[in-house]
């Protein structure tokens, strides 16, 4: 294992472990010891990365409240506190984002659903601006506290970023907003529909947030709701099952599909 400080590879092995159970390493360059999560973002927790990955991932996944997870860990052995929870939630549900936006970056279609939903916050409505193209992949969602052209010009430039193409084909429904910031972003070239019925595909699949949001009672701060929905709404997206037209998955190769997709989130988060 290569040396996180001077990123020498002359390193030696020892014999002691840590307290979690992790090698240390020794290096022979710089004269350093270190261990497996030297440089992580998880080094300086007094638990197992795999069990505080566990736990951000319940919180986004499931309809489990900090109190749940916690008592979940405590079946297993780790008593953890729901205040320990909400910390690695707001230290690792964006790391969660980041990983999943990355991954799919540039893999979207060119037709584009654009729409907002009412997320409370504090008491006060504020607007989730979400995206998806014609085979329901997310394409980018936006929390924000006022519904204007500032905030749709504002979210077209992130679907042109994590995009990386022009749509041929946008549909939203009838705000005025949307039809003088897709000509300024995206361009007059593009086919901009605004008819409230062809926009039902995006309309549906608020649902999820929606589902997963009632249960939490609504959120405290803004900053503590725009980073769960961005991290609930790409954790969904990469746990989707997708078939092309109208073939069936059977039962048992969903939950194959859903096992080694987890399986692959939680070693790719923990290196």
């Amino acid at each position: 294992m290569p040396c996180p400080r001077c990123r020498s590879a002359s390193t030696s092995m020892r014999e002691k472990l840590t307290s979690l159970g992790y090698r240390i390493f020794y290096c022979l360059t710089c004269t350093r010891r270190f261990n497996e999560r030297t440089g992580t973002p998880f080094n300086d927790l007094q638990f197992p990365t795999d069990i505080v990955l566990l736990a951000v991932l319940w919180r986004l996944r499931y309809k489990l409240g900090l109190r749940d997870v916690a008592e979940l860990l405590l079946q297993r052995g780790f008593e953890i506190s729901y205040q320990t929870i909400r910390a690695w939630e707001y230290q690792f549900a964006p790391l969660v984002s980041t990983r999943l936006k990355s991954k799919r970056r540039g893999r979207t279609g060119r037709s584009w659903y654009l729409d907002e939903t009412y997320v409370k916050v504090s008491g006060r409505w504020c607007y989730l601006y979400r995206a998806i193209d014609r085979e329901g992949n997310l394409l980018d969602s936006m929390l924000s506290e006022k519904r204007d052209k500032h905030a749709a010009r504002r979210f077209l430039r992130r679907l042109l970023d994590s995009a990386e193409q022009k749509a041929h084909r946008v549909t939203t429904d009838k705000h005025p907003a949307y039809t003088k910031a897709i000509r300024w972003i995206i361009g007059r070239k593009v086919t901009h529909r605004n008819n409230q019925y062809l926009n039902n595909r995006i309309e549906q699949d608020h649902r999820h947030i929606k589902q997963r949001y009632y249960p939490m009672l609504g959120f405290k701060q803004f900053d503590s709701a725009s980073r769960f929905c961005t991290a609930f709404d790409e954790l969904r997206n990469y746990l989707k099952v997708r078939t092309t037209g109208r073939e069936q998955v059977s039962a048992s190769d969903r939950r194959r599909i859903f096992s080694d997709k987890w399986t692959t989130l939680m070693a790719e988060l923990a290196a």
